[in-house]
């Protein structure tokens, strides 16, 4: 799977997903995914983390911040992965990592793809068949939009609105729940990689531009059209050793034999 943390560019919207080890359900219980979100508020609050939607699963977790060019969101998963993990081992007396590898971070385009990427991500829980209905999840930027809390707020609700070009809280949970109702209806919760492990997804000039910024870095990273949009994927790296008349010796006199004796 492609590491796109490595390669974080400010003022891009980015979806990051991380599992547990072996996919294991680490996260089964409730109290470990309030840690989790525990956590986060505390990345918002140290670090200035700008979060727009998340949820967290039994098994894994969603994640979509708005980089703000300060170093916050690689700071803000060394927190949260880093807390969760410590203090789940201690609790349990276990030892040994917690999660697969290292996170996946895949930029959005906030034109037309920003709300779809919003509600494949509260479509999570109903796509793994636990719940009929995103809201029923209570551990989830979807919940925490539609009754925002008092206190502890992790999602950046004015970044959100100012993304969307909307001013007034209540529209904007409206058009949530339009975002839902229509996805729901469309009967097509299936998981869909390019989400999760492309480096960038949106309209060809993003991608364009993403690569552009990613420099010497997105020279050999493959564009490829789909029905999502347009991807930047990883270029797997190949070894081939190719031996043809350009490779061999200059001139006879230039070779050595070696002759073993006993």
């Amino acid at each position: 799977m492609p590491r796109a943390n490595r390669y974080f560019t400010p003022n891009h919207v980015w979806h990051i997903t991380h599992r547990c080890h072996k996919k294991e359900f680490l996260f089964k219980f409730a109290r470990d995914r309030r840690r989790w979100r525990y956590w986060l508020f505390e990345a918002r609050k140290r670090y200035n983390l700008c979060v727009l939607n998340y949820i967290v699963t039994s098994n894994h977790i969603h994640l979509l911040v708005k980089d703000r060019g300060n170093g916050e969101i690689p700071k803000s998963m060394q927190l949260v992965a880093g807390r969760t993990a410590q203090e789940f081992n201690i609790r349990k007396k276990r030892k040994g990592a917690f999660w697969e590898d290292r996170y996946h971070a895949t930029a959005v385009d906030t034109e037309n793809y920003l709300a779809r990427c919003m509600a494949y991500i509260d479509l999570n829980m109903v796509r793994a068949g636990v719940v009929r209905h995103p809201g029923e999840w209570q551990l989830s930027g979807y919940r925490e939009i539609q009754d925002p809390p008092v206190r502890y707020a992790v999602i950046d609700q004015s970044a959100l609105l100012d993304l969307f070009g909307i001013r007034n809280p209540v529209q904007f949970r409206h058009v949530c729940q339009e975002w839902i109702e229509a996805s729901l209806r469309s009967e097509q919760q299936i998981r869909n990689s390019e989400w999760s492990e492309s480096l960038a997804i949106g309209r060809p000039e993003f991608i364009d531009s993403i690569k552009e910024e990613l420099a010497v870095r997105g020279m050999f990273r493959e564009s490829i059209a789909t029905e999502s949009g347009q991807l930047l994927k990883e270029t797997p790296a190949t070894y081939e050793a190719v031996f043809t008349d350009k490779m061999t010796c200059l001139r006879g006199d230039n070779r050595v034999t070696v002759r073993w004796t006993t």
